[in-house]
């Protein structure tokens, strides 16, 4: 199943190159009073959501999808989390290009952890890239993202799998510079998230997708998900062994070699095998 948050919060169940507006099912979500819950009500939500979309499918408004804006297909994600220089070969380019590294050491995703990247810098392709520190050098990363379903600690690498909903494409975008990863990957607008949620049991085996990103038609990256130092069962061990994650969080397994620098102007074109394609915009801020 693929499913978009498209317009003003619609939720749409994709199909083909269009999407039909399947918003009433959103009427089974339980209403929360303050103090909120610290998870995404929809993904936390959506094995009962599945049967009430499905049942609407034949009465729902059919729309194209090139008529619609695509927002981040998770909403309230309760943090989102990331892998740094988690394939061999962008570490080796990390290492190598002082435009990536100034002047600190990289080291290998097993020493130095994961990171956490502000919820405020989470849009979707529709919403486009909005540069910020134009005298830095700003570069693309895209990587699978991998949506928690389930709450979870400690959760072992062999069951790591129960707790993933969905996964979508990402785009973990950086200003370069001496800085910490949270502060220049948490620029808003740094984390775009879409085109839509593919359920997790859609998706097959999520450790050999094909990734693809280009720029202005250009092909910058290209990878497969098998190159990963940390698969996504171990990252999610990892990630639990430190945090609680619940439904909506967002793990970004990585990026490969071939990041590089992005202007006011560019278009990016992000490509994930299973999932889909997003069109990205970049502007000035």
């Amino acid at each position: 199943m693929r499913l978009c948050r498209f317009d003003n919060d619609r939720l749409g169940f994709v199909e083909g190159d269009a999407v039909r507006d399947v918003t009433a099912a959103l009427d089974i979500l339980p209403r929360h009073a303050y103090p909120l819950p610290r998870h995404d009500p929809l993904i936390a939500n959506l094995t009962a959501l599945r049967p009430r979309i499905e049942s609407l499918l034949d009465s729902a408004p059919r729309r194209p999808l090139a008529g619609v804006r695509l927002l981040s297909p998770v909403a309230n994600p309760g943090k989102i989390l990331a892998a740094p220089v988690n394939y061999r070969k962008h570490l080796e380019e990390a290492r190598g290009d002082p435009g990536i590294h100034h002047q600190k050491q990289v080291a290998e995703i097993q020493k130095i952890g994961l990171f956490l990247k502000a919820t405020s810098s989470l849009v979707g392709p529709a919403e486009g890239v909005a540069l910020r520190h134009l005298e830095r050098r700003n570069d693309h990363e895209i990587e699978l993202a991998a949506v928690i379903g389930k709450s979870g600690r400690d959760v072992p690498r062999a069951r790591a799998f129960e707790h993933i909903a969905a996964y979508c494409i990402g785009l973990d975008m950086t200003v370069r510079g001496p800085e910490e990863r949270s502060l220049r990957k948490s620029v808003d607008s740094f984390t775009v998230l879409g085109p839509w949620l593919v359920t997790a049991d859609a998706i097959g085996d999520p450790s050999a997708l094909d990734l693809r990103l280009a720029v202005n038609g250009e092909v910058r990256q290209q990878a497969n998900t098998r190159d990963l130092i940390l698969g996504i069962a171990e990252l999610i061990e990892f990630a639990t062994s430190f945090y609680t994650v619940h439904p909506g969080d967002v793990l970004l397994t990585g990026t490969p070699e071939g990041v590089g620098p992005v202007q006011p102007g560019d278009r990016l074109v992000a490509d994930i095998q299973g999932i889909g394609s997003m069109e990205v915009a970049v502007r000035a801020a």
